[in-house]
């Protein structure tokens, strides 16, 4: 507990943080909106909000790692923070939900209109081998389960640099994981306009391989701050909850992968009779 506390709540000091973040997400939001328009000075209102966005970002999580470091996130502190992460993934769920829903509506009923072609794959798609690059992705984020689970344990027990190690490991992967993607995508003989296999599959895919990108920075900074000393064996949500969000990224590529790619292509429409 905190010096001079006589309870385990944490009082927010007064921050210009959620004002500064408020204000620059709504420059971006309104700045991109003048970009998509086409008017002048879009590009450049949309950047100065993004930056606001940014800096906000560091500003903020840093001084929840110097309330971290002086004691401020006591047990209970830290059950509501673990809470209000379980609810965030919970959300990024329900987001996925949404994708996989699109995905199985025009699939499994593909008659809805000509351009199907009442068959899935739509009629001229070919889809990606999902033996290829796909697996070898999948391959390589459970294998990333591996090593951050690694990395978690290692810093239970005081090995801090089998934790680095782990650490090390799991973002190598992570941008190998986009990386390999990103080469999936250039070779792809259909686009994400004009068809409705296009624009389920590069939504649903797209926006894992960013999830991807988001947990590995998520990680990139943990190790970061685990050679500046951060992190003890009974305090350390902030590393918990970057291994909770990439476990979760995890799970949700491989039911991409045993869905999208694999029953959705051409193998799994002969496997199921389309």
């Amino acid at each position: 507990m905190a010096s001079g506390k006589t309870h385990d709540f944490h009082i927010l000091p007064p921050s210009p943080w959620p004002l500064m973040g408020a204000v620059s997400a709504t420059v971006m939001l309104g700045g991109s909106a003048m970009w998509w328009h086409d008017m002048a000075m879009g590009k450049l209102v949309a950047g100065v909000g993004l930056l606001g966005v940014l800096a906000t970002m560091f500003f903020w999580w840093s001084d929840v790692r110097d309330e971290a470091n002086s004691g401020d996130h006591t047990p209970v502190v830290q059950l509501h923070h673990r809470y209000g992460m379980i609810l965030f993934i919970a959300s990024e769920v329900m987001f996925f939900v949404a994708w996989f829903w699109a995905f199985f509506s025009a699939a499994l009923f593909p008659h809805g209109g000509e351009a199907v072609g009442g068959v899935w794959p739509p009629t001229g798609i070919e889809p990606l081998d999902p033996f290829v690059y796909p697996l070898l992705n999948t391959l390589i984020l459970l294998l990333s389960g591996t090593t951050v689970t690694w990395a978690h344990h290692a810093l239970i027990h005081g090995d801090r640099e089998g934790f680095k190690h782990g650490l090390w490991l799991t973002v190598i992967l992570g941008m190998l994981f986009s990386l390999l993607q990103a080469y999936e995508y250039s070779h792809a003989t259909f686009g994400f306009a004009g068809n409705i296999y296009g624009a389920t599959f590069y939504m649903a895919t797209g926006f894992h391989g960013f999830h991807v990108i988001i947990g590995t920075i998520f990680l990139a900074v943990c190790l970061w701050r685990a050679y500046l000393g951060d992190f003890t064996p009974k305090q350390h949500f902030g590393f918990e909850a970057a291994a909770w969000y990439w476990h979760f990224v995890d799970v949700v590529w491989l039911f991409l992968f045993l869905t999208i790619y694999i029953w959705g292509s051409n193998f799994g429409a002969a496997v199921v009779g389309h």
